[in-house]
């Protein structure tokens, strides 16, 4: 039984990130991912897949931003609420 209970902020992103997850596994060595039992996987091995998927995600932001694409990053949906003033 999966215990993960991760969703994307954007439910479509979903198999988008499942993709880019299984991408970056690859590159690091761990061939099909997808079918591997994760339990069996030692926690830097999953740790190093996560965290690249981030500083590849954070690298394309800061691309994008670089880049004066402000758009992309402004439009995105945001992840924490915004604190409000008093």
């Amino acid at each position: 039984m999966s215990r993960n209970s991760n969703t994307p902020v954007v439910s479509a992103a979903s198999g988008a990130l499942d993709k880019f997850k299984m991408e970056v596994a690859n590159e690091l060595g761990i061939t099909n991912y997808d079918q591997i039992d994760k339990g069996q996987l030692s926690s830097r091995q999953n740790g190093y897949v996560g965290g690249n998927m981030t500083k590849k995600m954070v690298a394309y932001a800061e691309q994008a931003l670089a880049q004066g694409q402000t758009a992309a990053i402004g439009n995105a949906t945001p992840t924490v609420a915004s604190p409000t003033s008093k």
